[in-house]
């Protein structure tokens, strides 16, 4: 019974936002640097310790490029549940 109330308390609006954004960011990685990253995540069985120090370095670059801080910051208004509002009205 405890198990379906967190579920219930999962802040579907923020991960389906998030979900969206991240989406976002892939999209406008180029088909080349998607598929690199798909090789390298697959390659390292998602630890990046299995990953050569060149390969680490070119994950991070590509990694930056997808901006993900800015993800969060684009959902601290979700959180807050203004949807962008700045201040008190």
């Amino acid at each position: 019974m405890q198990r379906v109330a967190r579920v219930r308390a999962l802040p579907w609006a923020v991960l389906l936002r998030a979900g969206a954004l991240v989406g976002e960011r892939w999209s406008s990685l180029s088909e080349s640097e998607r598929a690199r990253i798909k090789r390298l995540v697959a390659g390292s069985r998602g630890r990046p310790g299995n990953l050569s120090a060149k390969e680490r370095a070119e994950l991070r670059k590509l990694i930056r490029k997808l901006d993900l801080a800015h993800v969060g910051h684009e959902l601290v208004p979700v959180l807050r549940g203004r949807r962008g509002r700045r201040g008190k009205r």
